[in-house]
């Protein structure tokens, strides 16, 4: 793509790059799941008709893309912001938003 964009339309690598340099101004990471958000709470968490009782650990902010384009989830989400691998030392986050999403949501697991 961008080898295309670089050859034929320089004009459009143009506007996708100002694109992306405005997301990176405006984008931060949502308060209780840390998944992108323009504002406090990212679209899913700020969801009445969630069911939070429901929590999903995933990785990436794809995952929540991902799962959430199934439809089949109702739930609310928790993001890693990269993996596991207790054998090299990166275990779960020690985050106070984490810890909240734990008490406050009494959340079970999702299967």
């Amino acid at each position: 793509m961008a080898f295309h964009l670089l050859e034929r339309d320089p004009g459009g690598a143009r506007e996708i790059a100002a694109a992306v340099g405005s997301a990176i101004d405006r984008l931060g990471h949502c308060q209780r799941c840390r998944m992108f958000a323009e504002g406090e709470l990212c679209p899913v968490c700020a969801a009445h008709g969630r069911d939070r009782s429901l929590l999903c650990v995933v990785e990436t902010p794809a995952d929540v893309v991902a799962i959430e384009q199934s439809g089949s989830y109702r739930g609310c989400y928790f993001v890693l912001m990269g993996h596991l691998s207790p054998l090299d030392g990166v275990g779960p986050p020690r985050s106070a938003s984490m810890r909240s999403r734990r008490c406050s949501a009494k959340a079970r697991c999702a299967r």
